[in-house]
């Protein structure tokens, strides 16, 4: 993977908390943390952003398209 450096601000107490946890070998490095942290909330955020499109679906309408979908499909299923 191909890292890019950039610059941040962050709060001490914050920072400290990290260095912390890379001293305590939890991490190997600030740069570690950060990656895992940006990447989890991104992950979150794609996750939360799905859910809300989703609770935007009708369910009877929905469920009305899955039965066409169905009985086209059974139509086309060899009879065992």
């Amino acid at each position: 993977m191909t890292a890019a450096k950039i610059a941040i601000s962050i709060d001490q107490r914050v920072l400290g908390r990290i260095d912390s946890l890379v001293r305590a070998k939890k991490y190997r490095s600030r740069s570690e943390v950060f990656q895992i942290a940006v990447s989890e909330q991104l992950a979150r955020l794609a996750e939360d952003s799905l859910a809300r499109e989703c609770s935007k679906l009708d369910p009877s309408e929905e469920q009305a398209f899955a039965d066409i979908g169905l009985s086209s499909d059974l139509a086309e299923w060899p009879a065992y």
